[in-house]
């Protein structure tokens, strides 16, 4: 039994160095995991690099067209006179009208090649280029907002979890306070120096003060969990570093940001920058497209002109070359109606995105000022409750006293304790509410960096 014991000590000891060894996590070391880890900063960063991809694909329209072309074919040989519209059903079909009307079939071959190359295209390629560099700018803004977005919720978590821990110690205070008084009480009773119902009611607070505790780890839990999510660490042995953020911050007021720049109002004008791009390139469509070719081919047949078929592997050989240089011009009058109605289109899509460019500024405007005034509520609160917290602890001495003497009753006592266990929690969420203000401030501003300095002194 004597070794059993020892075995359980040397294993408790062992638990309590590994839980010591374990790195605690810092505010702005979880905000960095999240950017790290969190998939859809990942998801975000690739979407960049696709559209990076996108402008390189652009620019491939600057450069010449080479299409090769290599064919055999064994096929019959009837030709006649006519013409027939352009389609894609009818194999085309070269050579004098022979006048047959036979089954029988030759060989033919060909292999060829044609270069084109556009010299000059009134901007056009240039307008698509930059409309694929505007595309890249939209996503790499909407990356900073994600960023600030995972960040935020990051920074959020931690102090919730933090907040979450201070309403267990609370409540552990709470339920130690219940259970030396119904320790007492029960005492007393047994002495028949209290009546029973007293000890019934400090029973029955030392079980509700018990279900307190029990809902505040809970909180803590599912907040380490959430944390747990964001920054991809291991639930089990995620501690966190909270000393710094106990004690209230410096009064230092956050810098002012205009909201112009905040990554969200970016990204609502880049999407407007997108669009015009897009107008650019369709204006820039409907010019007369300039090609300069260049052709060489061969061609093979199984049959002359005179309508002699050759032997069996006659026509399997390209044995005709030609060549060609030259130049054409193609303009797509008809083209106007649809360009003109996709330029309407672009026009109202560009107004929606200015729109929502200027509800973006309006709103982070309204955002920042809503801030700043928790932020003024919560340093006030953080001033009143420790003199909320000494009227409950004052309060629970003299009814505590008042009880022993005879001159109160248990329900004063009880009362007088929960009032002390809230406002223990009050007050230590008041300091917290402080820095929660200040991480408000700084995300309606677009960065936590000035909030993340301030954690760190």
């Amino acid at each position: 039994m004597h070794s059993r014991i020892q075995l359980f000590l040397v294993f408790c000891c062992a638990q309590t160095i590994t839980t010591a060894q374990q790195p605690l996590l810092t505010l702005q070391e979880a905000t960095q995991q999240a950017l790290e880890r969190y998939p859809v900063v990942r998801s975000s960063l690739e979407q960049v690099a696709a559209a990076e991809a996108a402008v390189n694909l652009a620019r491939t329209s600057y450069l010449p067209r080479a299409d090769f072309l290599g064919e055999v074919n064994r096929a019959t040989h009837n030709n006649v006179f006519g013409q027939i519209l352009p389609q894609a059903v009818i194999p085309s079909m070269t050579g004098p009208v022979l006048g047959t009307h036979s089954g029988n079939s030759i060989w033919g071959s060909t292999v060829g090649a044609l270069v084109s190359w556009e010299p000059f295209d009134f901007g056009l390629r240039r307008a698509n280029v930059e409309t694929a560099k505007a595309e890249k700018d939209v996503r790499a803004a909407e990356v900073n907002v994600t960023k600030l977005q995972v960040s935020t919720a990051a920074a959020d978590a931690f102090l919730t979890l933090v907040a979450a821990q201070q309403t267990v110690v609370a409540a552990q205070a709470g339920v130690e306070r219940s259970r030396v008084l119904s320790q007492v009480l029960e005492t007393l009773v047994k002495n028949e120096l209290r009546p029973g119902a007293d000890a019934s009611r400090t029973r029955a607070e030392l079980a509700l003060a018990q279900t307190h505790e029990i809902q505040a780890e809970q909180a803590r839990d599912v907040a380490r969990a959430a944390l747990a999510q964001l920054t991809g660490g291991d639930l089990k042995t995620l501690t966190i570093e909270s000393a710094k953020l106990l004690n209230l911050p410096a009064e230092v007021e956050p810098p002012v940001v205009g909201t112009v720049q905040h990554p969200l109002a970016i990204a609502r004008n880049a999407e407007a920058a997108q669009i015009k791009a897009r107008e650019t390139a369709l204006s820039r469509s409907y010019f007369p497209k300039f090609n300069l070719q260049g052709a060489s081919f061969a061609r093979g047949s199984g049959i002359g002109g005179d309508g002699r078929t050759g032997g069996t592997g006659s026509g399997l050989g390209p044995n005709i070359q030609n060549w060609a240089i030259g130049a054409t011009v193609t303009f797509p009058a008809f083209d106007w109606f649809s360009i003109h109605a996709r330029k309407d289109i672009e026009a109202h899509n560009e107004r929606s995105a200015t729109a929502r460019y200027e509800q973006a500024v309006q709103d982070l405007t309204a955002d920042v000022a809503k801030a700043r005034a928790v932020l003024d509520a919560s340093r006030r609160v953080a001033q009143n409750t420790p003199v909320q917290l000494q009227a409950a602890r004052d309060s629970e001495q003299q009814a505590t006293a008042r009880y022993k003497t005879g001159l109160g009753n248990i329900a004063e006592v009880a009362d007088a304790q929960r009032l002390l266990t809230q406002a223990e929690i009050d007050n230590s969420l008041a300091e917290l509410g402080i820095w929660r203000a200040l991480l408000g401030v700084a995300a309606a501003q677009g960065d936590l960096a000035p909030f993340l300095a301030t954690v760190g002194k």
